[in-house]
C-alpha cells in the first residue's frame, strides 16, 4: 500500500496536459459584504459570470460558455465568482441573511466551473432536504463553497496538503463573511467531502464553526479529532460502497514533502462521531433519500440525538 501511495505521488499528473486557458474577466469589486449589500453581491456576480460566458464563446469554448451562463441566470445567489482558470463559485441557496442555521459544503478532487453542476446537484439536495426537515420557525440556508483550486483526482497534488494549505485562510473568510451576514449567533456547519475534508481540517483551529463533518475522508493530515484544535463537534462517516476505504490511511515524508493523510476519521482512534452512511459509493454522500444524507440535515439542524449510527 505504501508502495502505491508513493507512485501516486510521485508519477506524472494525467492531467498535465492541460486545456488551453480560457479567458474570462477579473472577479467583479464589490462592497463589503453584510445583509444590506448581499442583494448587489449577487447581481454583481451573475453579471461577471454572465461576461465570462461571452469571453469563453469568443474563445470557442462551448462547454465553459453554457457552465458560466447557467450561474448567470436569473436567481443564482453568487456570493463569489471568479472565471478564470478552473474557476471560483460560492453559491447561496436559501435566505442567508434571514438563516438560523447555515451550511457550508467543501468539495473534493476534480471539482470547478466544468464540473460545477455535480457540485450544485449537491447543495441542491441537501437544502430541498432541509426544507422538508427543518421544523417551523427555523431558517436555513446551503454555502456550495467552490472557493479553491481542488486537486486531480490522478496528480500529485491530491496527496498532500498543499491545496488545503492554500484553501484554509479562504474558507476562514468565508465564515467570517456569513458571520457578518447572517450574525454571530447562526449556527455554522461544515460539511467536507472527500479532499474537501482536509481543507477542513487546515482551516480548523480558530474557525467559528459548530460542526464538522467529514465524508468519504481519505484523512486529514490530522491524528485525532482532538489534534484539528476546534471547539466544534467533529463528526465522521463512510459509504459501504465508498472506494476510499481502500486508501492506505499513512503519511510519509517524501522529498521534503509529507504524502498522505494519516489515520482514518471513522477509526477508533481518531475519536470522531462516527455515523451512519448507507452503502453508497464516493459520490452519493448528498444523494436524495440517502441515510447519509438525512443524517447530514439533522447536524445541520443541530438534531445530534437523531444522527443514526452503524
Amino acid at each position: 500500500m505504501l508502495a502505491a501511495l508513493v507512485t501516486a505521488a510521485v508519477v506524472f499528473p494525467l492531467s498535465a496536459a492541460a486545456r488551453p486557458e480560457i479567458p474570462a474577466p477579473a472577479p467583479a469589486v464589490l462592497a463589503p459584504l453584510d445583509a444590506s449589500t448581499l442583494d448587489e453581491a449577487y447581481a454583481a456576480n451573475r453579471a461577471n459570470a454572465a461576461e465570462a460566458a461571452r469571453m469563453a464563446a469568443a474563445h470557442h469554448d462551448r462547454d465553459r460558455a453554457a457552465a458560466d451562463r447557467r450561474l448567470a441566470s436569473p436567481g443564482r445567489q453568487l456570493l463569489a465568482f471568479d472565471g478564470r482558470g478552473s474557476g471560483r463559485v460560492t453559491e447561496v441557496l436559501g435566505d442567508l441573511a434571514r438563516a438560523d442555521r447555515v451550511a457550508v459544503l467543501v468539495p473534493g478532487s476534480d471539482t470547478g466551473i466544468d464540473t460545477y453542476g455535480r457540485f450544485h446537484a449537491a447543495a441542491a439536495a441537501l437544502h430541498a432536504r432541509l426544507v422538508r426537515q427543518t421544523p417551523k420557525g427555523t431558517r436555513t440556508a446551503v454555502v456550495a463553497w467552490l472557493g479553491y483550486e481542488t486537486p486531480g483526482t490522478f496528480s500529485t497534488t491530491v496527496t498532500t496538503t498543499g491545496r488545503a494549505d492554500e484553501a484554509a485562510p479562504h474558507l476562514r473568510a468565508l465564515v467570517r463573511q456569513l458571520r457578518a451576514v447572517a450574525g454571530r449567533e447562526t449556527h455554522v456547519a461544515l460539511l467536507c467531502h472527500s479532499y474537501g475534508s482536509v481543507v477542513c481540517a487546515r482551516a480548523a483551529p480558530h474557525l467559528a464553526v459548530d460542526d464538522i463533518a467529514l465524508v468519504g475522508s481519505p484523512g486529514t493530515g490530522a491524528g485525532s479529532a482532538a489534534s484539528l484544535h476546534t471547539r466544534a463537534r467533529v463528526w465522521a462517516a463512510r459509504g459501504g460502497d465508498d472506494w476510499v476505504e481502500n486508501v492506505p490511511h499513512l503519511s510519509a515524508d517524501l522529498f521534503g514533502t509529507t504524502v498522505g493523510f494519516g489515520t482514518d476519521p471513522v477509526s477508533p482512534a481518531f475519536r470522531a462521531r462516527v455515523f451512519a452512511a448507507g452503502d453508497g459509493g464516493h459520490s452519493d454522500y448528498f444523494r436524495p433519500g440517502s441515510t447519509s444524507l438525512t443524517n447530514l440535515a439533522r447536524i445541520v439542524l443541530g438534531e445530534r440525538k437523531a444522527v443514526t449510527h452503524d
